[in-house]
């Protein structure tokens, strides 16, 4: 246990003479500006700050101090598993996950996903995550998905959400309600999602989930755009039934035309992009540059840890990259060349801040550094990192230069979580007992055999393409095989 008792909650906080990425509107660099906390509130921001007597002052000087990134999807409840999947395809990881193995995950193996993943956000700066909770069984599973989630000092929506059952099916259960009464109050460290995605069945199966969530008052959060399995239809089903609303969050986007993106930004939804997953699992090139020319809200995301890193840093770093990478091969098809930058640095560091808010409906609390917004504040500071200097362009460090080890102070809702590079008041050697415990009830429980061969897949010698899900029979070109 790292408690600290100099760092306990309720104490002021003075982050002192930082560079200050605000993330307002004009996108401002503020050089050696304060940033004073009272309470859960940031209240004041301005050169040379008087501190109250009983302050924490930290010196931020020669660091960056910026709003909490906001991950907007993310399968927590996975990362017990981290890196087991590092060579799948997404249709890898639909058999393990949708029809495998993914039954054999114990409510306390949830939990031991979900206490990972939320301390693993919180070192990282990471200080919002939507929990992308698709593996929630039963009830039982979703209690301990929040049990883990309120034994860490983060915030999180829970998006709950059942791979093994037809969204019609576990949205109408009384236990699912009975669950929202009890775990779901209004608090501000706990938001709530239903989640689940839409196979264009004309037959729509999906639409009694909408209604129930539209009955809840709760967003929608759907995997579209997804190849092989989400694409077109679901959308223009959503939209014919008034389903598409200005709080539903769209998934990778990636696989969709034109009159796809045309109908999310007439209803004002917003796109989660997880370029990391998208550019390797194959749910379709990552989406930026489409729903940039039709100027959809864009959030970042990380999608799983079976594969890929928990930060957002990354996740900024192969957006710009992506994003770049096919501008310029657009151009060298035409006999071009590309001499500008369209996407720019500052503009993904605000996806992955005020653009997470602004999805989840928070940007009037969360997302910037303004006079009475909440507190969730990284420090980004190494001292014994050469990559550390020279600060030139703030924006650019941010997206290309920082790493989760230069993560130097967290606050999340006033309190101190992370300070000089270490956890506040987290059990890490107790996450780690329940890791090891999940681990090995799954090897067991698969047997060695099948353990190794779903982590070192074969090379196949055929082409499969099949939706994961089997609650419709439905098919078509694009998302079954034929």
């Amino acid at each position: 246990m790292n408690e600290r008792n100099d760092l306990g909650p309720g104490r002021p906080v003075l982050l002192r003479g930082g560079t200050v990425l605000p993330m307002d509107v004009r996108h401002r660099v503020l050089s050696r500006t304060d940033v004073l906390v009272v309470g859960d509130r940031i209240a004041a921001i301005g050169p040379d700050l008087a501190a109250p007597e009983d302050a924490l002052v930290i010196d931020a000087t020669g660091g960056i101090v910026m709003p909490g990134m906001i991950d907007t999807h993310r399968h927590m409840w996975q990362t017990a598993m981290r890196g087991y999947g590092a060579d799948w395809t997404l249709t890898q990881y639909f058999v393990w996950y949708y029809l495998e193995y993914g039954r054999l995950f114990r409510p306390l193996d949830v939990y031991a996903g979900n206490l990972l993943a939320a301390i693993e956000a919180v070192d990282a700066g990471v200080t919002t995550v939507v929990d992308w909770s698709h593996g929630l069984q039963t009830v039982e599973h979703a209690d301990a998905a929040v049990d883990a989630l309120r034994s860490v000092p983060g915030r999180f929506v829970l998006a709950y959400g059942n791979i093994q059952q037809a969204p019609a099916e576990w949205t109408a259960a009384p236990e699912f309600r009975d669950f929202v009464r009890r775990r779901i109050t209004g608090d501000d460290m706990l938001g709530f999602q239903i989640a689940f995605d839409v196979t264009g069945d004309p037959a729509f199966p999906e639409k009694p989930a909408f209604e129930v969530a539209r009955e809840l008052g709760v967003p929608v959060t759907t995997h579209a755009g997804v190849w092989g399995a989400t694409g077109d239809d679901g959308i223009r089903l959503m939209h014919e039934h008034g389903f598409m609303t200005p709080e539903t969050v769209y998934v990778h986007a990636s696989s969709l035309s034109a009159d796809s993106y045309h109908r999310i930004a007439a209803t004002g939804g917003s796109v989660s992009v997880s370029t990391e997953s998208e550019q390797s699992a194959g749910q379709g090139y990552p989406t930026t540059w489409a729903i940039r020319a039709h100027d959809i809200p864009v959030s970042l995301s990380m999608d799983t840890s079976v594969w890929w890193s928990g930060d957002l840093f990354s996740a900024m770093r192969t957006t710009l990259g992506a994003d770049r990478s096919r501008g310029h091969l657009e151009a060298h098809a035409k006999g071009e060349t590309v001499t500008h930058c369209s996407l720019r640095a500052d503009q993904v560091v605000e996806w992955a801040t005020r653009g997470g808010a602004r999805a989840l409906g928070r940007d009037h609390d969360l997302g910037s550094l303004e006079v009475g917004k909440k507190a969730d504040i990284v420090l980004i500071k190494n001292e014994h990192s050469p990559v550390s200097f020279p600060l030139l362009n703030p924006f650019g460090h941010v997206a290309f230069q920082a790493q989760r080890g230069d993560v130097h102070t967290v606050l999340i809702d006033g309190r101190v979580v992370k300070h000089e590079h270490r956890l506040v008041g987290i059990d890490l050697a107790r996450a780690r007992e329940e890791v090891e415990r999940t681990v090995d009830h799954l090897r067991t429980t698969m047997g060695e055999e099948a353990w190794e061969k779903g982590m070192n897949p074969d090379i196949p010698e055929t082409t499969i393409l099949d939706n994961p899900y089997t609650y419709t029979d439905y098919r078509s070109a694009s998302t079954h095989s034929r």
